[in-house]
Protein backbone atom coordinates (compact mmCIF):
# COMPACT_ATOMS: atom_id res chain seq x y z
CA UNK A 1 0.00 0.00 0.00
CA UNK A 2 1.50 3.51 -0.95
CA UNK A 3 1.70 6.57 1.01
CA UNK A 4 -2.06 8.48 1.31
CA UNK A 5 -2.06 11.65 -0.34
CA UNK A 6 -5.11 13.85 -0.09
CA UNK A 7 -5.82 17.69 -1.26
CA UNK A 8 -9.55 17.42 0.20
CA UNK A 9 -10.46 16.20 3.78
CA UNK A 10 -13.64 14.94 2.34
CA UNK A 11 -11.96 12.57 0.49
CA UNK A 12 -10.29 11.02 3.54
CA UNK A 13 -11.78 7.77 5.28
CA UNK A 14 -13.71 8.57 8.97
CA UNK A 15 -12.22 6.25 10.55
CA UNK A 16 -8.32 8.42 9.68
CA UNK A 17 -10.41 11.97 10.70
CA UNK A 18 -10.51 12.34 14.52
CA UNK A 19 -13.93 12.71 16.07
CA UNK A 20 -14.29 16.45 16.68
CA UNK A 21 -18.01 15.82 16.89
CA UNK A 22 -17.59 13.40 20.14
CA UNK A 23 -16.76 17.13 21.62
CA UNK A 24 -19.83 19.18 19.70
CA UNK A 25 -21.98 17.77 17.23
CA UNK A 26 -22.21 21.25 15.98
CA UNK A 27 -20.60 25.06 16.25
CA UNK A 28 -24.10 25.68 17.31
CA UNK A 29 -23.18 23.89 20.72
CA UNK A 30 -19.94 25.07 20.78
CA UNK A 31 -20.99 28.53 20.64
CA UNK A 32 -23.78 27.96 23.65
CA UNK A 33 -20.83 26.80 25.99
CA UNK A 34 -19.12 30.29 24.85
CA UNK A 35 -22.41 32.01 26.26
CA UNK A 36 -22.33 29.55 29.10
CA UNK A 37 -19.04 30.05 30.09
CA UNK A 38 -19.51 34.03 29.97
CA UNK A 39 -22.31 33.74 32.17
CA UNK A 40 -21.22 31.85 34.84
CA UNK A 41 -18.48 34.19 34.83
CA UNK A 42 -21.00 37.19 35.58
CA UNK A 43 -22.97 34.90 38.13
CA UNK A 44 -18.76 34.51 39.69
CA UNK A 45 -18.51 38.12 39.72
CA UNK A 46 -21.25 38.19 42.86
CA UNK A 47 -18.71 36.49 44.96
CA UNK A 48 -16.53 39.64 44.61
CA UNK A 49 -15.35 40.20 48.36
CA UNK A 50 -17.04 37.56 50.14
CA UNK A 51 -14.50 34.60 48.67
CA UNK A 52 -12.89 34.42 52.25
CA UNK A 53 -15.85 34.74 54.38
CA UNK A 54 -15.48 31.24 55.15
CA UNK A 55 -14.28 27.85 54.37
CA UNK A 56 -17.51 26.57 52.53
CA UNK A 57 -17.52 30.06 50.55
CA UNK A 58 -13.59 29.37 49.09
CA UNK A 59 -14.83 25.53 48.63
CA UNK A 60 -17.78 26.93 46.87
CA UNK A 61 -15.31 29.44 44.50
CA UNK A 62 -13.46 27.27 43.63
CA UNK A 63 -15.61 24.37 42.58
CA UNK A 64 -17.33 27.15 40.41
CA UNK A 65 -14.16 28.49 39.34
CA UNK A 66 -13.50 24.60 37.97
CA UNK A 67 -16.80 24.72 36.16
CA UNK A 68 -15.71 27.98 34.18
CA UNK A 69 -12.56 26.76 33.05
CA UNK A 70 -13.84 23.10 31.90
CA UNK A 71 -16.79 24.88 29.77
CA UNK A 72 -13.63 27.79 28.39
CA UNK A 73 -11.01 25.24 27.66
CA UNK A 74 -13.09 22.87 25.95
CA UNK A 75 -14.49 25.78 23.66
CA UNK A 76 -10.81 27.34 23.12
CA UNK A 77 -9.82 23.29 22.28
CA UNK A 78 -12.55 22.68 19.59
CA UNK A 79 -11.64 25.75 18.26
CA UNK A 80 -8.00 25.58 17.74
CA UNK A 81 -8.19 22.24 16.53
CA UNK A 82 -10.81 22.95 13.85
CA UNK A 83 -8.76 25.58 12.88
CA UNK A 84 -5.48 23.12 12.64
CA UNK A 85 -7.59 20.94 9.97
CA UNK A 86 -7.13 23.89 7.72
CA UNK A 87 -5.28 27.30 8.65
CA UNK A 88 -6.45 28.83 4.97
CA UNK A 89 -10.74 28.97 6.32
CA UNK A 90 -11.43 32.12 7.33
CA UNK A 91 -14.85 30.89 9.19
CA UNK A 92 -12.12 28.90 11.16
CA UNK A 93 -10.17 31.81 12.36
CA UNK A 94 -13.01 33.97 13.31
CA UNK A 95 -13.91 30.80 15.59
CA UNK A 96 -10.08 30.56 17.04
CA UNK A 97 -10.43 34.50 17.35
CA UNK A 98 -13.83 34.39 19.29
CA UNK A 99 -12.62 32.10 21.46
CA UNK A 100 -9.48 33.94 22.45
CA UNK A 101 -11.57 36.92 23.01
CA UNK A 102 -14.02 35.58 25.36
CA UNK A 103 -10.88 33.44 27.02
CA UNK A 104 -9.79 37.31 27.52
CA UNK A 105 -13.04 38.72 29.03
CA UNK A 106 -13.57 35.58 31.32
CA UNK A 107 -10.27 35.52 32.77
CA UNK A 108 -10.31 39.83 32.98
CA UNK A 109 -13.97 39.13 34.83
CA UNK A 110 -12.18 36.65 37.40
CA UNK A 111 -8.67 37.94 37.91
CA UNK A 112 -10.18 39.00 40.95
CA UNK A 113 -9.86 36.25 42.46
CA UNK A 114 -6.21 35.45 43.34
CA UNK A 115 -5.68 38.57 45.08
CA UNK A 116 -9.25 38.01 47.22
CA UNK A 117 -7.07 34.72 48.64
CA UNK A 118 -3.72 36.55 48.87
CA UNK A 119 -5.80 39.23 50.78
CA UNK A 120 -6.43 36.71 53.49
CA UNK A 121 -3.20 35.58 55.86
CA UNK A 122 -1.51 32.42 55.05
CA UNK A 123 -2.48 31.26 58.44
CA UNK A 124 -6.50 31.79 57.72
CA UNK A 125 -6.33 29.48 54.57
CA UNK A 126 -4.06 26.96 56.03
CA UNK A 127 -7.07 27.25 59.18
CA UNK A 128 -9.96 26.65 56.70
CA UNK A 129 -8.52 23.88 54.64
CA UNK A 130 -8.28 21.67 58.38
CA UNK A 131 -11.76 22.61 58.91
CA UNK A 132 -12.96 21.47 55.98
CA UNK A 133 -12.12 18.14 54.63
CA UNK A 134 -13.50 19.13 50.95
CA UNK A 135 -10.83 21.82 50.60
CA UNK A 136 -8.12 19.17 51.07
CA UNK A 137 -7.91 18.32 47.36
CA UNK A 138 -7.33 22.18 46.80
CA UNK A 139 -4.43 21.68 49.20
CA UNK A 140 -1.48 21.64 46.25
CA UNK A 141 -3.20 24.39 44.04
CA UNK A 142 -3.47 26.84 47.36
CA UNK A 143 -0.06 26.18 48.66
CA UNK A 144 1.14 26.91 44.90
CA UNK A 145 -0.50 30.68 45.00
CA UNK A 146 0.62 31.41 48.39
CA UNK A 147 3.96 30.12 46.89
CA UNK A 148 3.43 32.77 44.70
CA UNK A 149 1.69 35.32 46.28
CA UNK A 150 4.83 38.35 46.36
CA UNK A 151 4.08 37.81 42.20
CA UNK A 152 0.81 38.37 42.03
CA UNK A 153 -0.45 41.93 41.77
CA UNK A 154 -3.57 43.72 42.96
CA UNK A 155 -7.04 43.27 41.76
CA UNK A 156 -6.82 46.08 39.41
CA UNK A 157 -3.74 45.50 38.21
CA UNK A 158 -4.67 41.23 37.38
CA UNK A 159 -7.44 42.60 35.72
CA UNK A 160 -5.14 45.27 33.12
CA UNK A 161 -2.81 41.91 32.32
CA UNK A 162 -6.16 39.50 32.20
CA UNK A 163 -7.56 42.05 29.38
CA UNK A 164 -3.67 42.26 27.41
CA UNK A 165 -3.86 38.65 27.04
CA UNK A 166 -5.51 38.78 23.87
CA UNK A 167 -3.35 41.37 22.62
CA UNK A 168 0.22 39.80 23.99
CA UNK A 169 -0.79 36.67 22.21
CA UNK A 170 -0.40 38.25 18.82
CA UNK A 171 3.49 37.23 18.00
CA UNK A 172 2.57 33.90 18.49
CA UNK A 173 -0.64 34.32 16.62
CA UNK A 174 0.77 36.12 13.82
CA UNK A 175 3.81 33.26 13.32
CA UNK A 176 1.18 30.65 13.23
CA UNK A 177 -0.46 32.20 9.98
CA UNK A 178 2.31 32.95 8.47
CA UNK A 179 4.41 29.91 9.15
CA UNK A 180 1.35 27.58 8.50
CA UNK A 181 -1.20 29.12 5.87
CA UNK A 182 1.16 32.21 4.06
CA UNK A 183 4.73 30.93 3.51
CA UNK A 184 4.99 29.15 0.35
CA UNK A 185 8.46 27.24 -0.32
CA UNK A 186 7.80 26.50 -4.14
CA UNK A 187 8.72 23.51 -5.57
CA UNK A 188 11.70 21.05 -6.14
CA UNK A 189 12.45 18.06 -8.14
CA UNK A 190 11.73 14.70 -6.13
CA UNK A 191 14.40 11.49 -6.31
CA UNK A 192 12.26 10.56 -9.84
CA UNK A 193 12.92 14.14 -11.26
CA UNK A 194 9.11 15.01 -10.83
CA UNK A 195 8.32 18.78 -9.81
CA UNK A 196 6.35 18.64 -6.44
CA UNK A 197 5.39 21.93 -3.56
CA UNK A 198 7.91 21.57 -0.70
CA UNK A 199 5.82 21.57 2.31
CA UNK A 200 6.51 21.15 6.44
CA UNK A 201 4.78 18.03 5.68
CA UNK A 202 7.06 16.42 3.31
CA UNK A 203 10.55 17.99 3.89
CA UNK A 204 11.91 15.75 6.74
CA UNK A 205 11.24 13.26 3.89
CA UNK A 206 13.38 15.18 1.66
CA UNK A 207 15.79 16.06 4.53
CA UNK A 208 16.14 11.84 4.86
CA UNK A 209 16.60 11.05 0.56
CA UNK A 210 19.33 9.10 -0.45
CA UNK A 211 19.91 11.73 -3.38
CA UNK A 212 21.56 14.40 -2.12
CA UNK A 213 20.80 17.12 -5.06
CA UNK A 214 17.21 16.16 -2.95
CA UNK A 215 18.37 17.09 -0.06
CA UNK A 216 19.94 20.63 -1.07
CA UNK A 217 17.16 22.00 -3.12
CA UNK A 218 14.77 21.19 0.05
CA UNK A 219 17.12 23.26 2.42
CA UNK A 220 17.60 25.45 0.72
CA UNK A 221 14.49 26.35 -1.19
CA UNK A 222 12.65 25.85 2.53
CA UNK A 223 15.42 28.74 4.28
CA UNK A 224 15.63 30.55 1.23
CA UNK A 225 11.49 31.51 2.08
CA UNK A 226 12.77 32.20 5.44
CA UNK A 227 15.04 34.32 4.47
CA UNK A 228 12.63 36.51 2.80
CA UNK A 229 10.64 36.86 5.43
CA UNK A 230 13.83 37.26 7.76
CA UNK A 231 12.66 40.92 9.39
CA UNK A 232 9.15 40.12 9.45
CA UNK A 233 10.20 36.77 11.42
CA UNK A 234 12.63 38.81 13.64
CA UNK A 235 10.40 41.59 14.87
CA UNK A 236 7.51 39.23 15.74
CA UNK A 237 9.72 37.47 17.87
CA UNK A 238 11.43 40.29 19.49
CA UNK A 239 8.15 41.41 20.38
CA UNK A 240 7.46 38.26 22.07
CA UNK A 241 10.67 38.24 23.96
CA UNK A 242 10.29 41.99 24.69
CA UNK A 243 6.45 40.61 26.06
CA UNK A 244 7.80 37.92 28.17
CA UNK A 245 10.11 40.33 29.86
CA UNK A 246 8.34 42.72 30.65
CA UNK A 247 5.49 40.20 32.10
CA UNK A 248 8.04 38.77 34.34
CA UNK A 249 9.25 42.66 35.15
CA UNK A 250 5.26 43.28 36.11
CA UNK A 251 5.55 40.60 38.48
CA UNK A 252 8.75 40.98 40.67
CA UNK A 253 10.81 38.22 39.05
CA UNK A 254 14.44 38.71 39.24
CA UNK A 255 14.56 37.35 35.35
CA UNK A 256 12.05 35.65 32.86
CA UNK A 257 13.67 32.60 33.24
CA UNK A 258 12.99 32.68 36.90
CA UNK A 259 9.49 33.49 36.07
CA UNK A 260 8.88 30.74 33.36
CA UNK A 261 10.68 28.14 35.83
CA UNK A 262 8.85 29.48 39.15
CA UNK A 263 5.47 28.11 38.28
CA UNK A 264 6.48 24.33 38.15
CA UNK A 265 9.10 25.04 41.47
CA UNK A 266 12.19 24.12 38.68
CA UNK A 267 15.50 25.59 40.23
CA UNK A 268 17.59 27.58 37.08
CA UNK A 269 20.32 24.93 38.12
CA UNK A 270 18.04 22.00 36.33
CA UNK A 271 18.28 24.23 33.21
CA UNK A 272 22.35 25.34 34.18
CA UNK A 273 23.49 21.67 34.81
CA UNK A 274 21.56 20.48 31.04
CA UNK A 275 23.73 23.50 29.31
CA UNK A 276 26.74 22.42 31.16
CA UNK A 277 26.68 18.43 30.89
CA UNK A 278 25.74 18.65 26.80
CA UNK A 279 28.61 21.54 26.06
CA UNK A 280 30.66 19.46 27.76
CA UNK A 281 29.76 16.49 25.69
CA UNK A 282 29.68 17.99 22.63
CA UNK A 283 33.13 16.17 21.65
CA UNK A 284 30.86 13.24 21.21
CA UNK A 285 28.76 15.01 18.85
CA UNK A 286 31.49 15.63 16.98
CA UNK A 287 32.69 12.01 16.72
CA UNK A 288 29.26 11.37 15.56
CA UNK A 289 29.03 13.54 12.51
CA UNK A 290 32.83 12.40 11.83
CA UNK A 291 31.19 8.90 11.34
CA UNK A 292 28.20 10.10 9.82
CA UNK A 293 30.70 12.50 6.76
CA UNK A 294 32.65 8.62 6.61
CA UNK A 295 29.21 6.83 6.10
CA UNK A 296 28.15 8.83 3.74
CA UNK A 297 31.24 9.53 1.78
CA UNK A 298 31.18 13.05 1.51
CA UNK A 299 34.30 15.53 0.97
CA UNK A 300 32.55 17.97 2.92
CA UNK A 301 29.78 17.18 5.15
CA UNK A 302 26.65 19.87 5.27
CA UNK A 303 23.80 20.87 7.09
CA UNK A 304 21.33 19.23 4.43
CA UNK A 305 23.52 15.93 5.02
CA UNK A 306 22.52 15.38 8.70
CA UNK A 307 19.20 13.50 8.48
CA UNK A 308 19.36 11.44 6.11
CA UNK A 309 19.91 7.20 7.32
CA UNK A 310 23.48 6.36 7.49
CA UNK A 311 21.68 3.07 5.84
CA UNK A 312 19.59 3.07 2.57
CA UNK A 313 16.92 -0.50 3.33
CA UNK A 314 14.53 -1.14 0.72
CA UNK A 315 11.79 0.88 0.33
CA UNK A 316 9.34 0.42 2.89
CA UNK A 317 5.41 1.80 3.07
CA UNK A 318 3.99 1.25 6.44
CA UNK A 319 0.60 1.56 6.47
CA UNK A 320 -1.37 3.85 9.26
CA UNK A 321 -2.74 0.07 10.43
CA UNK A 322 0.71 -1.72 10.47
CA UNK A 323 1.96 1.22 12.18
CA UNK A 324 -0.26 0.61 14.81
CA UNK A 325 0.29 -2.69 15.17
CA UNK A 326 4.07 -2.24 16.11
CA UNK A 327 2.92 0.40 18.55
CA UNK A 328 1.10 -2.24 20.33
CA UNK A 329 3.68 -4.75 20.67
CA UNK A 330 6.28 -2.74 21.11
CA UNK A 331 4.71 -1.23 24.48
CA UNK A 332 3.71 -4.47 26.00
CA UNK A 333 5.90 -3.62 28.97
CA UNK A 334 3.83 -1.02 29.89
CA UNK A 335 0.96 -3.67 30.61
CA UNK A 336 -2.20 -4.95 28.68
CA UNK A 337 -4.38 -2.14 30.18
CA UNK A 338 -2.56 0.15 28.78
CA UNK A 339 -2.31 -1.34 25.48
CA UNK A 340 -5.85 -2.70 25.79
CA UNK A 341 -6.67 1.27 26.33
CA UNK A 342 -4.76 2.78 23.55
CA UNK A 343 -5.80 0.31 20.98
CA UNK A 344 -9.70 1.49 21.62
CA UNK A 345 -8.50 4.88 21.39
CA UNK A 346 -7.23 4.83 18.07
CA UNK A 347 -10.54 2.86 16.97
CA UNK A 348 -12.67 5.60 18.65
CA UNK A 349 -10.57 8.33 16.30
CA UNK A 350 -8.40 10.07 18.84
CA UNK A 351 -6.48 10.53 15.85
CA UNK A 352 -5.91 13.22 12.61
CA UNK A 353 -4.01 10.81 10.70
CA UNK A 354 -3.08 12.59 7.32
CA UNK A 355 -1.89 15.78 5.64
CA UNK A 356 -4.14 18.34 3.77
CA UNK A 357 -3.51 21.20 2.27
CA UNK A 358 -3.65 24.36 5.35
CA UNK A 359 -3.22 21.33 7.70
CA UNK A 360 -1.45 22.54 10.69
CA UNK A 361 2.61 21.18 10.00
CA UNK A 362 4.31 18.78 12.21
CA UNK A 363 2.40 16.41 15.39
CA UNK A 364 0.69 17.29 18.89
CA UNK A 365 -1.06 15.56 21.47
CA UNK A 366 -4.29 18.01 22.59
CA UNK A 367 -7.91 17.70 23.99
CA UNK A 368 -9.51 19.28 26.89
CA UNK A 369 -10.08 17.80 30.42
CA UNK A 370 -13.36 16.00 29.00
CA UNK A 371 -12.78 15.14 25.80
CA UNK A 372 -10.62 12.34 24.08
CA UNK A 373 -7.10 12.89 24.45
CA UNK A 374 -6.58 13.77 20.26
CA UNK A 375 -3.59 13.55 18.45
CA UNK A 376 -2.82 15.45 15.20
CA UNK A 377 -0.24 13.78 12.60
CA UNK A 378 0.63 13.94 9.02
CA UNK A 379 1.43 10.47 8.60
CA UNK A 380 3.42 9.29 5.07
CA UNK A 381 3.68 5.60 5.79
CA UNK A 382 7.29 5.93 7.34
CA UNK A 383 9.09 4.34 10.10
CA UNK A 384 10.00 7.95 11.16
CA UNK A 385 5.55 8.55 11.50
CA UNK A 386 5.48 4.73 13.60
CA UNK A 387 8.10 7.09 15.70
CA UNK A 388 5.67 9.58 15.88
CA UNK A 389 2.61 8.08 15.88
CA UNK A 390 4.46 6.33 19.59
CA UNK A 391 5.25 9.30 20.44
CA UNK A 392 2.03 11.56 20.41
CA UNK A 393 0.39 8.21 22.04
CA UNK A 394 2.85 8.60 25.07
CA UNK A 395 1.32 11.91 25.26
CA UNK A 396 -2.26 11.43 24.72
CA UNK A 397 -2.34 8.25 27.21
CA UNK A 398 -0.94 10.20 29.89
CA UNK A 399 -3.52 12.94 29.38
CA UNK A 400 -6.06 9.85 29.04
CA UNK A 401 -4.67 7.98 32.48
CA UNK A 402 -4.39 11.62 34.68
CA UNK A 403 -7.90 12.66 33.81
CA UNK A 404 -9.58 9.25 34.99
CA UNK A 405 -7.72 9.73 38.00
CA UNK A 406 -7.19 13.50 38.74
CA UNK A 407 -10.27 16.76 39.57
CA UNK A 408 -10.00 19.08 36.62
CA UNK A 409 -7.47 20.79 38.73
CA UNK A 410 -4.56 18.49 38.25
CA UNK A 411 -6.08 17.25 35.09
CA UNK A 412 -3.01 18.43 33.08
CA UNK A 413 0.78 18.49 32.99
CA UNK A 414 4.24 20.09 32.80
CA UNK A 415 5.98 19.71 30.21
CA UNK A 416 8.33 18.78 32.07
CA UNK A 417 6.96 15.74 32.79
CA UNK A 418 4.33 15.37 29.97
CA UNK A 419 7.59 14.62 27.60
CA UNK A 420 8.77 11.92 29.70
CA UNK A 421 5.77 10.10 28.53
CA UNK A 422 6.28 10.68 24.86
CA UNK A 423 9.77 9.66 24.85
CA UNK A 424 9.41 6.62 27.11
CA UNK A 425 6.94 5.50 24.38
CA UNK A 426 9.94 6.30 21.76
CA UNK A 427 12.56 4.07 23.83
CA UNK A 428 10.58 1.29 23.96
CA UNK A 429 9.52 1.22 20.49
CA UNK A 430 13.90 1.45 19.71
CA UNK A 431 14.02 -1.32 22.18
CA UNK A 432 11.55 -3.56 20.84
CA UNK A 433 12.96 -3.09 17.03
CA UNK A 434 16.77 -3.80 17.97
CA UNK A 435 15.21 -6.97 19.48
CA UNK A 436 13.68 -8.69 16.43
CA UNK A 437 17.23 -9.82 15.98
CA UNK A 438 17.79 -7.30 12.54
CA UNK A 439 20.59 -8.07 10.24
CA UNK A 440 23.49 -5.61 10.22
CA UNK A 441 22.08 -3.10 8.33
CA UNK A 442 19.24 -2.55 9.85
CA UNK A 443 20.38 -2.56 13.36
CA UNK A 444 23.16 0.00 12.05
CA UNK A 445 19.97 1.83 10.78
CA UNK A 446 18.29 1.58 13.94
CA UNK A 447 21.18 2.62 16.26
CA UNK A 448 21.53 5.37 13.73
CA UNK A 449 18.18 6.36 14.17
CA UNK A 450 18.34 6.19 18.10
CA UNK A 451 21.53 8.47 17.73
CA UNK A 452 19.32 10.81 15.62
CA UNK A 453 17.38 10.67 18.51
CA UNK A 454 19.81 12.06 20.99
CA UNK A 455 21.25 14.62 18.38
CA UNK A 456 17.51 15.81 17.86
CA UNK A 457 16.30 16.04 21.55
CA UNK A 458 19.12 16.13 23.66
CA UNK A 459 21.21 18.25 21.60
CA UNK A 460 19.77 20.54 19.11
CA UNK A 461 17.09 21.28 21.87
CA UNK A 462 19.73 22.42 23.99
CA UNK A 463 21.22 24.30 22.07
CA UNK A 464 17.45 25.89 21.68
CA UNK A 465 16.94 26.06 25.23
CA UNK A 466 20.75 28.23 25.03
CA UNK A 467 19.45 30.47 22.31
CA UNK A 468 16.31 31.29 23.76
CA UNK A 469 18.09 31.91 26.97
CA UNK A 470 20.62 34.49 25.19
CA UNK A 471 17.76 36.27 23.15
CA UNK A 472 15.71 36.87 26.82
CA UNK A 473 18.98 37.69 28.65
CA UNK A 474 20.16 40.47 25.98
CA UNK A 475 16.85 42.12 26.03
CA UNK A 476 16.52 41.84 30.09
CA UNK A 477 20.02 43.75 29.97
CA UNK A 478 18.68 46.41 27.92
CA UNK A 479 19.88 44.91 24.38
CA UNK A 480 17.21 45.47 21.30
CA UNK A 481 17.59 42.26 18.91
CA UNK A 482 17.11 42.57 15.14
CA UNK A 483 16.80 39.67 12.64
CA UNK A 484 20.50 40.05 12.23
CA UNK A 485 21.64 39.65 15.84
CA UNK A 486 19.22 37.04 16.07
CA UNK A 487 21.21 35.17 12.65
CA UNK A 488 24.82 36.11 14.38
CA UNK A 489 23.64 34.29 17.68
CA UNK A 490 22.10 31.44 16.18
CA UNK A 491 24.84 30.94 13.42
CA UNK A 492 27.63 31.09 16.41
CA UNK A 493 25.58 28.64 18.32
CA UNK A 494 25.41 26.13 15.15
CA UNK A 495 29.16 26.43 14.93
CA UNK A 496 29.59 25.59 18.67
CA UNK A 497 27.39 22.62 18.65
CA UNK A 498 28.50 20.90 15.48
CA UNK A 499 32.40 21.56 15.58
CA UNK A 500 34.59 22.00 12.75
CA UNK A 501 33.31 18.81 10.77
CA UNK A 502 29.52 20.73 9.71
CA UNK A 503 30.80 22.77 7.16
CA UNK A 504 29.75 26.07 7.92
CA UNK A 505 26.68 27.27 5.79
CA UNK A 506 25.05 30.62 4.42
CA UNK A 507 21.09 29.06 5.28
CA UNK A 508 21.35 27.94 8.39
CA UNK A 509 21.71 30.96 10.38
CA UNK A 510 17.66 31.74 9.64
CA UNK A 511 16.77 28.12 11.04
CA UNK A 512 15.29 29.70 14.38
CA UNK A 513 12.61 31.81 12.02
CA UNK A 514 10.88 28.47 11.58
CA UNK A 515 10.88 27.44 15.64
CA UNK A 516 7.14 27.78 16.63
CA UNK A 517 8.25 27.07 19.96
CA UNK A 518 10.52 29.48 20.68
CA UNK A 519 7.01 31.97 21.18
CA UNK A 520 6.31 30.04 24.54
CA UNK A 521 8.85 31.20 27.03
CA UNK A 522 11.89 28.70 28.17
CA UNK A 523 9.57 25.57 26.86
CA UNK A 524 12.26 23.68 24.59
CA UNK A 525 14.91 22.88 27.49
CA UNK A 526 12.09 20.62 28.73
CA UNK A 527 12.35 18.39 25.50
CA UNK A 528 16.17 17.86 26.77
CA UNK A 529 14.90 16.97 30.32
CA UNK A 530 12.30 15.07 29.48
CA UNK A 531 14.33 12.84 26.50
CA UNK A 532 16.91 12.38 30.12
CA UNK A 533 14.23 11.20 32.29
CA UNK A 534 12.56 9.28 30.26
CA UNK A 535 15.74 7.31 28.82
CA UNK A 536 17.05 6.51 32.59
CA UNK A 537 13.05 5.50 32.95
CA UNK A 538 12.73 3.26 29.68
CA UNK A 539 15.83 1.11 31.01
CA UNK A 540 14.44 0.47 34.41
CA UNK A 541 11.01 -0.29 33.33
CA UNK A 542 12.49 -2.54 30.95
CA UNK A 543 15.32 -4.16 33.47
CA UNK A 544 12.65 -4.55 36.55
CA UNK A 545 9.27 -5.79 36.88
CA UNK A 546 5.90 -5.39 38.12
CA UNK A 547 7.01 -2.46 40.94
CA UNK A 548 9.40 -0.57 38.09
CA UNK A 549 6.40 -0.30 35.89
CA UNK A 550 3.46 0.44 38.64
CA UNK A 551 5.76 3.53 39.41
CA UNK A 552 5.80 4.80 35.92
CA UNK A 553 1.98 3.94 35.37
CA UNK A 554 1.38 5.65 38.64
CA UNK A 555 3.43 8.82 37.41
CA UNK A 556 0.99 8.85 34.73
CA UNK A 557 -1.93 9.21 36.94
CA UNK A 558 -0.82 12.50 38.89
CA UNK A 559 -1.30 14.88 36.72
CA UNK A 560 -0.14 18.12 37.52
CA UNK A 561 -0.92 16.83 41.25
CA UNK A 562 2.56 17.76 42.26
CA UNK A 563 5.66 19.46 41.25
CA UNK A 564 7.59 17.92 38.58
CA UNK A 565 10.68 17.17 40.02
CA UNK A 566 8.81 15.48 42.90
CA UNK A 567 6.31 13.55 40.55
CA UNK A 568 9.24 12.08 38.80
CA UNK A 569 10.96 10.94 41.79
CA UNK A 570 8.08 8.83 42.19
CA UNK A 571 8.33 7.70 39.12
CA UNK A 572 12.20 6.82 39.32
CA UNK A 573 14.72 9.65 38.52
CA UNK A 574 15.81 12.72 40.31
CA UNK A 575 15.89 15.41 37.81
CA UNK A 576 17.12 18.12 40.81
CA UNK A 577 20.61 16.72 39.85
CA UNK A 578 22.67 16.58 36.85
CA UNK A 579 23.03 12.77 36.67
CA UNK A 580 19.95 11.59 34.95
CA UNK A 581 21.51 13.62 31.84
CA UNK A 582 25.07 12.64 32.39
CA UNK A 583 23.26 8.88 32.31
CA UNK A 584 22.29 10.28 29.44
CA UNK A 585 25.41 11.11 27.51
CA UNK A 586 26.37 7.46 28.79
CA UNK A 587 23.82 5.79 26.73
CA UNK A 588 24.43 8.02 23.84
CA UNK A 589 27.95 7.37 23.95
CA UNK A 590 27.74 3.59 24.13
CA UNK A 591 25.31 3.35 20.94
CA UNK A 592 28.19 5.56 19.34
CA UNK A 593 30.69 2.71 20.14
CA UNK A 594 28.05 -0.12 18.98
CA UNK A 595 27.83 1.69 15.77
CA UNK A 596 31.38 2.59 15.52
CA UNK A 597 32.34 -1.53 15.80
CA UNK A 598 29.56 -2.19 12.88
CA UNK A 599 30.86 0.52 10.54
CA UNK A 600 34.99 -1.06 10.87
Amino acid sequence: MGKKVYENRNDIDKKYIWNLEEMYANDDLWLEDISKAESLTEEFLKRRGKVMESSTSLLESLKAMDHIGMIIEKAFVYARMRMDEDNRDSRRQAMFDKINTSIAKVFSSLSFFTPEILSSDEKTIKAFMSENSELEVYRHMLEGILHRKEHILSEKEENILANLGQITSAPNSIFNILNNSDLKFGNIKDENGKEVELTHGNYINFMESHNRDVRKAAFEKMYEAYKGMINLIGTTYSYSVKTDVVYSQVRNYSSTRKSALSKDMISESVYDNLIDVISSNLPNLHRYMEIRKKELGVDELKMWDLYVPLVKLPERRIPFEDGVDIMLKALEPLGKDYCDTLKKGVESRWIDVYETPGKTSGAYSFGSYDSMPYSLMNYTDTLKDVFTLVHEMGHSMHSYFTRKTQPYVYGDHSIFTAEVASTVNESLLIKYLLDQDPDKEMKKYLLNFYLEEFRGTLFRQTMFAEFEHLCHYFVESGGSITSDWLSDKYDALNKKYYGDVVEHDEYIRYEWARIPHFYRAYYVYQYATGFSAATALSKRILEGGEEERNDYLKFLSLGSSKYPVDLLKIAGVDMSSPEPVEKAMETFNNLLDELVDLVK
